[in-house]
């Protein structure tokens, strides 16, 4: 919405993540795109300096490392960086790294490492790009979850369910952290947290929605209620 304008002052992006953190969430995620369609560069340094008054939270900053990502992550050491392989072109994210992407982003983790305190790679849930996860040196991975959002409409629930936990388990097994994200909202989280026990989830689409209809302050509220089941 702010960026359909020229201006910057509204809808006012800090004063929305102050209340965003003052409602007791656990951090904030920001994606930049070359495009800057989303969060702006300029954004950056003063949204991690909010973050920062607030010693409990986490600033995330994910993204494409072959295009940005890498000069904010240097610029602004977040607490954590998430690598996503989305291209120029795509509306959102729709896909995690691929297994033979291991040898690729293996540097780029290492860079990452020099300036945030871990490194989370998205990926789908299956065995062998979690492996790859491990082998390029993340520590932790991002499931992309709009599989199991969409299984809640077509059918598969349980055995979506089942994979997505299955991969979380693994990843444990591999000393690996598991964040998740994509399409989880108010009704698909508090099975999701349930099952898999995710370290972190990230809302963006659904969480803005729902504070359309709740407001900002209340619709944190029911957010950290979903996932503490």
């Amino acid at each position: 919405m702010r960026n359909s304008r020229d201006h910057s002052w509204t809808p006012d992006l800090l004063a929305l993540s102050r209340v965003i953190l003052e409602a007791g969430a656990h951090g904030i995620t920001i994606h930049p795109r070359p495009d800057e369609r989303h969060i702006r560069a300029s954004d950056v340094a003063p949204l991690a300096k909010l973050v920062s008054e607030f010693p409990s939270a986490e600033f995330n900053i994910e993204g494409n490392p072959e295009h940005n990502v890498l000069k904010l992550i240097a610029a602004n050491l977040p607490q954590q960086a998430t690598f996503v392989p989305d291209s120029t072109t795509q509306k959102t994210s729709d896909h995690g790294y691929a297994p033979d992407h291991s040898a690729q982003i293996a540097p780029l983790i290492s860079e990452a490492k020099k300036f945030a305190k871990r490194v989370s790679i998205f990926v789908d849930a299956d065995f062998a790009s979690i492996d790859a996860a491990k082998a390029a040196g993340a520590d932790r991975i991002e499931l992309y979850t709009e599989p199991y959002a969409e299984s809640l409409h077509n059918g598969s629930f349980d055995e979506t369910l089942a994979r997505f936990a299955a991969a979380a388990s693994h990843a444990r097994e591999l000393g690996l952290g598991v964040n998740a994200g994509h399409d989880l909202n108010l009704e698909n989280l508090p099975a999701f947290v349930r099952a898999v026990k995710p370290d972190e989830v990230s809302i963006g689409h659904a969480l803005i929605a729902d504070a359309l209809m709740f407001g900002m302050t209340e619709t944190v509220r029911k957010y950290l209620l979903a996932v503490s089941h």
